[in-house]
């Protein structure tokens, strides 16, 4: 079974992201992101859903240090983020991440998503 660090500060929308996939993946939780770099490195998983804001460390720093390290750079970053202003996405790509999904999530856009990332 395939690994997904879930990182989402804001209860509700944890909630809706765990229910989604739950039943045909492994998933890892984190509210921001300092945690979800201790979680990546300890459970490597096979794809990241990062939310941008975060407290104590955002969306955009977690994923420029986890692409900045060499053990976990391959693991491919979803943005999933409420920012949908121009530039937001080409931002994102900058600091690392592989593709972006704006809030509110799409379910089918999601599971389109993780299956190009995960090979399902």
């Amino acid at each position: 079974m395939k690994t997904i660090l879930v990182v989402e500060d804001a209860a509700m929308n944890r909630d809706l992201l765990v229910q989604l996939p739950e039943d045909r993946y492994r998933l890892v939780l984190a509210e921001d992101g300092i945690e979800a770099l201790e979680r990546a490195v300890e459970t490597r998983p096979d794809l990241v859903l990062m939310d941008l804001s975060l407290p104590r460390m955002d969306g955009w720093e977690a994923t420029r240090r986890l692409k900045a390290d060499e053990r976990l750079a391959r693991i491919p970053v979803v943005v999933l983020s409420a920012h949908a202003m121009r530039g937001d996405e080409e931002r994102a790509r900058a600091a690392g991440c592989d593709d972006f999904l704006t809030k509110p999530i799409d379910e089918t856009l999601l599971f389109d998503k993780l299956a190009q990332f995960l090979g399902d």
